[in-house]
């Protein structure tokens, strides 16, 4: 059900029970405040309506109904009489319930789409009926008025996996006029929806980012090459693993940027990132390496003694009932130049706050 339709339906509802004529504008502003919203400008600079059975994206986000005292309120304010507003607040809250309608905050949406998106691999689709028109035309009225939150969700909505479904062979065979039937007809459709998903998602995740979203100027990063976010001040605060940015980095050549991101992660107790700087990229500072190293001995790893395994030539770890070929993996053994007692003392200090940071922060 489109938002419209609910206005309409609430409209002729409430008209019908308390024998008032209300403005349409008014019953957003009461559906708003049932809520617990006080205006619907509030409601939408923050969130969006969804519904329960369609919108499967972690209910316990959504905001439920039956703000009776608010609705009363409400309604009097906007001038109705005490005793119609005592009629909507009793009875507005239940019909509205009947649609199983109600509130999602676009931030919480980002972060739980975000989630979802980690753990798939490259086939990745949504379901086309995983998201309710409700929401998506909810995500479109506030993208329209400048909602970078809204603009980023409707790119993550719109995500397709490298390797979607569809068939862009039979989608030309169509375009060139071929009369398709059967399978191949569905790969065609399948093909040309994906294209205009991927469209959809370039339009939302440009505008997100125009509009500073730092997660939307991080994907462009990934997906398109754009160097945007590392020229960002304050990106440090993108909801992101600092390893991953700092391959993104690599990956576009920016071999500070790339350091910056590493120093992060390994301040925040990687130690793959701190094995990297201390071998690659962290040569001037031996204090600074030992610091890590001492931060890592804290968070259980030992990077001053080997870690070597036996493997096969698939990756798995070794077995001798198996046989054949033994391959070496792992990391060897960190060696550092020894420090003076001093900067020992000092390094081992530092470590000790970072790991208290760390522990404050998990």
């Amino acid at each position: 059900m489109a938002i419209k339709e609910l206005i309409f339906a609430t409209q002729q509802h409430i008209q019908t029970i308390t024998g008032n004529s209300f403005k349409r504008t008014h019953i957003y502003e009461l559906l708003s405040a049932n809520f617990g919203f006080n205006s619907y400008a509030a409601l939408n600079s923050t969130s969006i309506f969804s519904q329960n059975q369609q919108d499967q994206l972690n209910p316990s986000q959504q905001k439920k109904n039956q703000n009776h005292s608010l609705l009363q309120q409400r309604c009097i304010d906007l001038g109705y009489p005490t005793k119609t507003a005592d009629l909507v607040s009793l009875q507005l809250p239940s019909f509205i319930e009947g649609f199983q309608v109600s509130v999602i905050n676009i931030s919480d949406l980002v972060d739980e789409l975000r989630t979802e998106l980690s753990y798939m691999d490259e086939t990745y689709e949504w379901d086309d009926e995983q998201f309710s028109e409700t929401l998506s035309n909810d995500l479109e009225f506030s993208a329209n008025k400048n909602n970078s939150l809204a603009h980023y969700a409707l790119a993550l909505i719109n995500t397709t996996g490298k390797e979607s479904s569809g068939d862009d062979y039979w989608y030309r065979q169509e375009q060139q006029g071929r009369i398709l039937t059967g399978v191949e007809k569905e790969w065609a459709d399948a093909h040309k929806r994906n294209l205009n998903k991927a469209i959809k998602h370039s339009f939302h995740l440009k505008e997100a980012a125009k509009l500073g979203n730092k997660e939307a100027l991080l994907d462009l990063a990934s997906q398109f090459d754009d160097p945007t976010f590392f020229s960002t001040k304050n990106n440090t605060t993108v909801g992101e693993d600092p390893v991953i940015v700092s391959e993104i980095a690599e990956k576009l050549g920016l071999k500070e940027d790339m350091k910056q991101w590493l120093i992060i992660a390994a301040n925040q107790g990687d130690s793959d990132a701190i094995f990297r700087l201390i071998e690659e990229l962290n040569h001037d500072n031996l204090q600074q390496s030992w610091t890590w190293v001492y931060l890592a001995q804290l968070l259980g790893t030992d990077l001053t003694k080997d870690d070597l395994h036996a493997i096969h030539e698939n990756g798995s770890s070794y077995d001798d009932d198996i046989g054949g070929p033994m391959y070496v993996d792992g990391r060897e053994a960190i060696k550092l130049t020894p420090l003076s007692s001093e900067q020992e003392s000092s390094a081992r200090q530092e470590a000790n706050d970072l790991y208290k940071l760390i522990q404050l922060e998990s």
